[in-house]
Order: structure tokens, then C-alpha cells, then sequence
């Protein structure tokens, strides 16, 4: 069924236009407050539910938090009030206080007038496409509100940070430390202002923060995992060790070094093969890892000389998890910074992956911190060409890309590099393009083919 609110990751949207609306979100509330409280009547008996919320550092999350807690409370659903702290938080605070749910209003990377609402289980994973289905169902019907006696209750979590902080160290080797490290963090103006700098601060780091100032319209501005020349520019400045940035609801991480007078930035890709290969030194067995459709060649190839399986999913978070968890591995990474580590936490989490790389850097027989360039000095990263081809639609971009001509051209391609780099043609989920992208060895031939596709669609 195609969902009319849902997409790859919850409901998103411009504030005050629907579905971020006041009156949508009550009702979303309802919808799902409705579904929690079936479940938890065939799993628990009459003990009502109870639904974490948290948000990142919007402006509009005050008043979406305040419609989601009386559309819950009217159906029966006890609330518990988060206050901005990151999305992996709201994941990990589920599970640790064995609620029914959690929700997250965020809108992740997006400006401030964006925002969005995330759904996550009592095990702490995003709820699955049978969940949305059943909220969109019940959203087309009116909910009344219950008696007095029968509403639910709410109530603030006012440590929800500090239990965060101590998980997130949790996963740090105990045995380690960050002491002697230069770290510049930047926040992101978003949820992880006031968590993230005692989390590497504790653990021994010396933290220059950035991005720590949010005032509800700043999130992501020019800051952030998406906007990294802040981060570029003050790492340099402090002639720090290394730069970590988040997005603004923390769940992606990116990581940069200095490089002489510029420095060098690594994505998801690197940083997922920098935590197999901590893994495997330590002595874990890795069977496989999961990356997805745009994850680099060079990856791929890296992981199959060290006789590690590799699988690609859709692009999207969810999408890496369902595929780790159909393999029954741990390790997976889309190249835009979200990162899992199943054996550490149940989701995509910035803070908790950045301790995964820097434990990899810290933890050597010599006892001095090794340079993350050193470290993945045996990954060859393969040069990637991306060109957007303009169509009218996305319906017409699919049937372009199915064409004869254009099938025959990405197989002579795909012939031409054969083991040495792919070809990948995929219309946008979300604009009126095609994304053609060619990786190859040598960057002059990845251009060359992007272009030959490229042109093949005019």
C-alpha cells in the first residue's frame, strides 16, 4: 500500500503546512495511541501504555510535543516528556525504562522550518511499515476523548540526559581513554548541544565545542554532519587532533583531519571499514557488513580481500538495519554518516559511532593515538562521478532508465569496468531526477562514462 504521511523515515514536513500542524500531530497522537493500546492490551492486560517523547532543538517542537501529549493522553496513553535530547537517546531510553514506545520530533538535517516525527519500538528500533499502515488507517478516523478517569497522564524524564551520557561512555572499551586527544565537536545547534561535549569530555578528551548555542532557528545552519567548513575551519585553527560533526538530531556522524593547511574528510564508508577493522584485531569474527546502494566500489572491495561478505540495501537507515538484521550481523554504515553497530545500540547512533573510530585510534600496542588517514591507509577509496539528469517526473525518470538503449549502454559500461568499478542508475525518491553515477579506479574514466550515460538520456 502506498502511504500517504509515511515515507522512508516517518512523517516530515514545512511547519504549518500539513502534516506539521498542530491539529495533525493531535490526531497523529490519537492514531497511534490507538494502535499502542491494542497491542498492549493482547500483550499486557489493562496496564495502559506508556510513550517516550523526545525532540531535537527546533522552535516548532514546543508546540508538536505539547499536540502529540494531549492526543496520546486523550486515547489513555501515559506520556513521558524527554525534552531535546538526540534521536538514538529516545532509542536507548525505551528500552531502559521498558516503555511501550518512543517518539522523536526531528526533522534530522533539515532547516529549522522543517520538522518531522519519528516512531521507534519498546526494543528500540524504528517501527516497522505495519505500524505506519495501521496509524494511516486510523488517522481517517475520529477518535474521542476518553472521560476524565480514563485519560492518561504525563510527566517529565528530568535526568534523560544524564542516563544518555553514562550509556553512551558505556560503549567506550573501559580499559581506553581520550587523554592526550584535541577534539573539535560540532553540534550542530541540535539535540546533542548539552550531551555530546560531557561525553568526550569524560572519557579524557580535550573538546572544543561548536554548534552548542541552538536558539530554535540555527539547527543545521551552516553547521552540522551536511555543512562542514565550520568544522574544517576550526579544526584547523585549534590544530585540534581531529573534527567531529553531528547532524541535529545526532544519529550521523562525519569525522576530519588535518592535512597540512587543509584537511581530509571521511564518510560513513570509511569510518564503518575503520570499526571492522578495530573489530577484527580485537579478535571478533565479522562475517559481513551492510552498506547500501551508494556506498563506495572501493569499500566493497576492501571487505572482500579481508574475506568479509557485503551487502548493499536501499538508501536509507531502516533499510541498513532490515538488512543486518535478515544476515545477522552487526556491522552496517550508509555513507552519509549513519552508522550501526548493533552490538553496542539498537540504532544509527553520531556520538556512540565517533567513540567506535576513536577507540579503533587509541587502542594499539604503542599506546599512542594513531591518525584516522594512517589507520585506513589500506582502504582505496574509488573515485565516484555523480550527474543529475532532469525528467519530467519520477514515473517517467523509471521508465527511462528501463530503456533498451539505456540498459544496453550501462551493460557495455558496466563490461568496460569490469571488476575495477560499477555503474549505478536510480531515479530520486524525492526530486524529478535521474542520478547517474559511475565509480572507477581512475577518475578520468568515471567521468567519461557518466557523461556517455548521461547524454544517452536526452
Amino acid at each position: 500500500m502506498t502511504q500517504q504521511f509515511f515515507g522512508t523515515d516517518g512523517i516530515r514536513g514545512r511547519v504549518g503546512t500539513t502534516p506539521m500542524t498542530a491539529d495533525f500531530v493531535l490526531r497523529l497522537g490519537q492514531a497511534a495511541g490507538i494502535i499502542l493500546c491494542e497491542q498492549h492490551l493482547a500483550n499486557r492486560g489493562h496496564k495502559r501504555p506508556t510513550v517516550l517523547i523526545g525532540k531535537d532543538t527546533r522552535i516548532s517542537g514546543y508546540m508538536l510535543e505539547a499536540a502529540l501529549e494531549a492526543g496520546f493522553s486523550s486515547v489513555g496513553v501515559d506520556v513521558v516528556l524527554a525534552g531535546p535530547i538526540p534521536t538514538p537517546a529516545v532509542a536507548y531510553l525505551v528500552r531502559a525504562l521498558r516503555l511501550s514506545a518512543g517518539v522523536v520530533i526531528s526533522a534530522s538535517h533539515n532547516p529549522y522550518h522543517d520538522n518531522g516525527i519519528k516512531f521507534f519500538s519498546a526494543q528500540g528500533s524504528k517501527l516497522n511499515d505495519a505500524f505506519e499502515h495501521a496509524v494511516e488507517v486510523q488517522l481517517k478516523i475520529q477518535h474521542p476523548t476518553l472521560a476524565s478517569e480514563q485519560l492518561g497522564r504525563a510527566r517529565r524524564l528530568d535526568d534523560a540526559v544524564g542516563r544518555y551520557i553514562e550509556f553512551c561512555k558505556s560503549t567506550f572499551p573501559s580499559n581506553l581513554s581520550l587523554s592526550g586527544l584535541k577534539i573539535v565537536l560540532d553540534c550542530a545547534h541540535g539535540a546533542a548541544y548539552h550531551s555530546a561535549p560531557l561525553i568526550f569530555h569524560e572519557l579524557g578528551a580535550t573538546v572544543i565545542t561548536i554548534g552548542n548555542t541552538p536558539d530554535g532557528f540555527n539547527i543545521n545552519a551552516k553547521v552540522g554532519a551536511t555543512h562542514i567548513d565550520a568544522l574544517c575551519q576550526a579544526t584547523l585553527e585549534h590544530q585540534a587532533d581531529l573534527g567531529i560533526a553531528l547532524d541535529g538530531d545526532a544519529d550521523r556522524v562525519v569525522m576530519v583531519e588535518p592535512n597540512g593547511d587543509k584537511v581530509r574528510v571521511f564518510d560513513g564508508d570509511q569510518l564503518l571499514y575503520a570499526i571492522v577493522k578495530n573489530r577484527l584485531q580485537s579478535g571478533e569474527k565479522i562475517i559481513g557488513a551492510v552498506g547500501t546502494l551508494m556506498s563506495n566500489f572501493g569499500l566493497e572491495s576492501a571487505f572482500k580481500k579481508m574475506g568479509i561478505a557485503f551487502v548493499r540495501s536501499k538508501v536509507g537507515d531502516r533499510f541498513v538495519l532490515e538488512a543486518l538484521q535478515e544476515n545477522g550481523w552487526l556491522l552496517g554504515a550508509e555513507n552519509s554518516g549513519h552508522i550501526l553497530c548493533l552490538d553496542k545500540h539498537s540504532t544509527g547512533d553520531g556520538t556512540v559511532s565517533a567513540l567506535q573510530v576513536l577507540a579503533a585510534l587509541v587502542d594499539n600496542p604503542s599506546n599512542k593515538t594513531l591518525r584516522l588517514s594512517d589507520y585506513l591507509s589500506d582502504l582505496t577509496m574509488y573515485p565516484q562521478v555523480m550527474i543529475n539528469v532532469p525528467v519530467a517526473s519520477p514515473q517517467i525518470g523509471k521508465e527511462k532508465i528501463n530503456a533498451p538503449k539505456i540498459r544496453a549502454l550501462q551493460h557495455a559500461i558496466e563490461t568496460e569496468l569490469g571488476d575495477k568499478g560499477r555503474v549505478l542508475l536510480r531515479p530520486s525518491g524525492t526530486e524529478a531526477l535521474i542520478r547517474v553515477m559511475v565509480e572507477a579506479k581512475e577518475k578520468a574514466q568515471a567521468q567519461s562514462c557518466a557523461e556517455r550515460l548521461a547524454d544517452a538520456f536526452n
